[in-house]
């Protein structure tokens, strides 16, 4: 399979990504770039962006970015560090690059700017099963 077609079939069955409304921007077999806005049922008690939106957007990068190779791919390890808070209306770019490809594992870091500036750093490990995309 295609990566967009894999990418595609995730998100069919992603409640999830659907709600937060992110757009495929761009995928290939280890990148991924994701975009989508922040909605006022997404901020927290400060008036800010709960730091859990941030980091279910670098997630789904993860994810479509490490699958798009066409081997079932999860993650086993991830980490966040939130660098600036985000207002409602925020438009979020989510860029996802591996790091490292092996057979079992590999390494990804996903950016996530806002108006060009840096938001969130995220990284992430996942384990490649043998399973493979079907069509």
């Amino acid at each position: 399979m295609k990566p967009a077609d894999i990418v595609q079939k995730m998100m069919d069955h992603d409640a999830f990504s659907q709600w937060l409304g992110i757009k495929v921007e761009e995928i290939s077999a280890g990148s991924c770039h994701l975009s989508m806005q922040v909605r006022a049922e997404m901020l927290n008690g400060f008036g800010i962006a709960h730091g859990g939106i941030s980091y279910a957007l670098a997630d789904s990068a993860l994810a479509f970015a490490s699958n798009a190779h066409g081997m079932q791919a999860l993650s086993i390890d991830t980490s966040i560090q939130h660098i600036e808070a985000l207002k409602e209306g925020a438009v979020l770019h989510a860029h996802a690059r591996e790091e490292s490809l092996k057979n079992k594992f590999a390494v990804y870091t996903v950016e996530i700017k806002s108006a060009e500036k840096l938001i969130a750093l995220f990284k992430g490990t996942v384990y490649r099963t043998q399973k493979n995309w079907e069509p």
